[in-house]
């Protein structure tokens, strides 16, 4: 595995670091390549898994005819996605022990429809792999193959995982063989509102918008091993995280989309994709204790993390705390904090992040010169060729908001601004019960005004002269999310910078709306020129920092979400200022470099506005 290469060592203790043990791994390379065999594995919307092993010779037509097998359905009435890529014949973007979804072609089945897999049992006669199967050979992964064998032990004395009771989604405490939790483990199929959910929040297919439209149904395990990878040296403290393929009869498997269990007389075995993260013991989480015991160095390298990867879900729930000494009666010594559950960050368009330390006194306390460094070795360039490589089926428009936001990190960290001053501007306000957007967006919404003046980024100027990223989300999915069609088109029809398509996608466009293409773009050059004149009239950062420039938005982002019947939770739908996935490469370039000639005055701004606020807390205070 190649990680972002640092250009300065750094200073302190870094608690479990990774070794070099890469030899092994070298070696499986070197076999799988010599023999052109490779291992994926197959999932179905309906959370069914069926792992494959593949030759040189096979082509999707060859798979499909093997899945059409097990899963019973005609091979024309099917797809195979990877990622972003739907796999049309070739195979040979396909890394070995990745994940693949299977999904019917213009079918919507009602909530009746059983699940594509006969059976657990005829599943697991079809596939040879073992009980736990660690989705990757990477050395960082090393640690968690010796807790699998521990638990695999365990699984064959009769130690039951135990159902997690807590949270939204399914997951399950893995045991050793004297009965204690090692891992944890979410299946993929049993996360809110996916097929599986064991506590009756269903109602979508995976890869369909989830609890946030910019994060798939399906898709927060990858996220989960995604924030352990960017935790180069353990520098947050996250626990070791990967993406398996685990088979037991714990899991929970619904009757098609109704939520209703299937296994009232006898328990089936199901094969899942899901996140498995070592456990940590801990005393107790971050809601239960208040913060003056925490270090300062924890709180800021946890918020360096958060805001690196947009965590839209930093609460002290998923921050365990462990105790470290008792410190004497009736007070706490030293404590060490642990960041978990990070499925909703790296969103797919920029979201409203929740730090929950922003308002700690920790974070306006200046960076200590190793944290200064660690920030500025950071390559965000390196982060995306090596989550490319370890998670190949991660999403560009995820690696776009993992490059901008470690940029503004970085340019903001040189500035000088504190922890608590890059939160503030990356977090959106309410004004008179409207969102507003964030400092961040209204630099993005002025960057991307800027780019789109130049000749080279005229829509008709670059046919094909850049990728575009493609998405499967359909009209059905955006009526779940915003509400009618009607509603729908008055959204995109106030929205800046969109397409009139999806927010998460780009949509199949009949004859007669590339008709009213030309009406769109005239419509767009409008309301940037009025963007424009409101921004020179009002100084880009004066607007920033008074709110008084308010973005045109759908009416929407007040109102709940609509979900299956069968889902108990509503969640408010985020606005959407800002996409980075509808740009071309040579436009997303381009959008990147105005950006960043941005941040200086943005910056200049944020510390006036400091300084006039209440007095920040110095250096010298203690904790």
């Amino acid at each position: 595995m190649a990680m972002a290469v640092f250009k300065a060592p750094l200073k302190g203790e870094f608690r479990g670091a990774r070794k070099m043990e890469g030899k092994q791994y070298r070696h499986h390379l070197l076999q799988q390549q010599s023999s052109g065999r490779r291992r994926v594995f197959v999932q179905t919307e309906t959370g069914c898994v069926l792992g494959v092993e593949l030759d040189r010779n096979d082509n999707v037509h060859t798979v499909k005819k093997r899945l059409q097998i097990a899963f019973n359905f005609p091979t024309e009435e099917s797809s195979l996605t990877f990622g972003d890529m739907v796999l049309k014949n070739d195979l040979s973007a396909v890394r070995n022990d990745s994940p693949l979804l299977l999904k019917r072609n213009l079918m919507h089945r009602s909530s009746s429809t059983p699940c594509l897999s006969p059976t657990g049992n005829d599943l697991q006669r079809k596939d040879r792999s073992g009980p736990i199967e660690i989705l990757s050979h990477s050395h960082c992964f090393l640690s968690l193959k010796e807790t699998a064998n521990d638990i695999v032990k365990a699984m064959k004395m009769g130690v039951e995982p135990i159902l997690v009771n807590g949270g939204l989604g399914g997951a399950y405490y893995f045991r050793n063989e004297m009965g204690q939790s090692v891992a944890i483990v979410k299946p993929t199929d049993e996360e809110p509102f996916a097929p599986n959910n064991p506590k009756g929040f269903v109602g979508k297919a995976l890869g369909q918008p989830g609890l946030k439209p910019s994060v798939r149904v399906g898709e927060t395990g990858f996220r989960e091993v995604a924030a352990y990878l960017l935790d180069y040296d353990h520098f947050a403290n996250v626990p070791p995280t990967a993406l398996v393929k685990i088979t037991h009869s714990v899991f929970n498997v619904n009757n098609g989309m109704d939520g209703n269990k299937s296994r009232e007389k006898k328990k089936l075995v199901s094969s899942k994709i899901a996140s498995f993260q070592k456990f940590v013991p801990h005393d107790f989480d971050a809601s239960d204790h208040g913060t003056s015991s925490f270090p300062v160095a924890s709180v800021h390298r946890i918020g360096i993390l958060d805001i690196r990867i947009l965590n839209t879900d930093r609460h002290g729930g998923n921050l365990l705390v462990k105790k470290l000494d008792d410190g004497g009666v009736g007070r706490f010594g030293q404590v060490e904090l642990i960041p978990i559950d990070h499925g909703l960050c790296l969103p797919e368009t920029l979201e409203d992040p929740y730090f929950e330390w922003i308002h700690w006194p920790h974070a306006s306390i200046p960076f200590s010169e190793e944290e200064l460094d660690y920030i500025q070795s950071l390559d965000p360039v390196k982060d995306c060729e090596m989550l490319r490589r370890e998670l190949p089926m991660i999403r560009e428009a995820c690696l776009r908001v993992l490059v901008l936001c470690t940029v503004f990190l970085k340019e903001a960290a040189v500035f000088g601004l504190c922890l608590a001053e890059i939160g503030e501007m990356m977090t959106r306000e309410f004004r008179a019960g409207e969102e507003e957007p964030s400092e961040l967006e209204m630099l993005c919404i002025e960057a991307k005004r800027l780019s789109t003046e130049q000749d080279v980024l005229s829509p008709k100027s670059d046919v094909d002269g850049g990728t575009e990223f493609q998405f499967d989300i359909d009209y059905n999915d955006l009526d779940l999310v915003y509400g009618s069609e009607t509603e729908t088109d008055e959204f995109f029809a106030k929205n800046l910078f969109s397409n009139g398509c999806s927010s998460l996608g780009e949509l199949k466009e009949s004859i007669a709306e590339e008709e009213e293409d030309d009406e769109d773009e005239a419509i767009l050059t409008i309301s940037l020129s009025k963007l424009s004149t409101s921004m020179k009239n009002n100084n880009l950062s004066n607007t920033m920092g008074s709110g008084h420039l308010k973005p045109p938005r759908g009416n929407k982002t007040d109102k709940a979400l609509v979900s299956h019947k069968s889902a108990n939770v509503q969640l408010p739908v985020s606005a959407n200022f800002v996409k980075l996935a509808d740009m071309k490469e040579v436009e997303w370039v381009v959008f990147l470099e105005r950006f960043q000639e941005l941040l200086h005055s943005a910056f200049a701004e944020r510390k006036t506005l400091t300084l006039r606020n209440t007095q920040r807390l110095g250096t010298s205070c203690k904790f």
